[in-house]
C-alpha cells in the first residue's frame, strides 16, 4: 500500500471536492476509507495498492472529472 499526496488547482466550491472524492473512491485499488480531499488546501490524500494502479491512473481520474493536478508525491 502506498500513500499519495496530490496538490490540485484551486477548488472553487465544496461540490468540486465531492466530485474528486467520488472519482478517487471509484478506482479499483484505492483504500476508500483513506480518501480525503481538502477544500481549504486544495489537496487530496489517499492510500492505494500499487499493484492495482499507479499515480498516473489516479491523476487521470481527477482530470476526467474536470480538475487539474499541480503536483503529486507518492510514499
Amino acid at each position: 500500500m502506498k500513500s499519495a499526496n496530490i496538490q490540485l488547482e484551486t477548488l472553487t466550491c465544496p461540490s468540486c471536492m465531492q466530485k474528486i472524492e467520488a472519482a478517487l473512491k471509484s478506482l479499483t485499488g484505492v483504500d476508500k476509507e483513506s480518501v480525503s480531499v481538502s477544500f481549504n488546501t486544495s489537496k487530496a490524500k489517499l492510500k492505494f495498492d500499487d499493484d492495482a494502479l499507479n499515480i498516473g491512473d489516479i491523476e487521470t481520474a481527477i482530470t476526467r472529472v474536470g480538475y487539474e493536478v499541480k503536483k503529486s508525491t507518492v510514499k
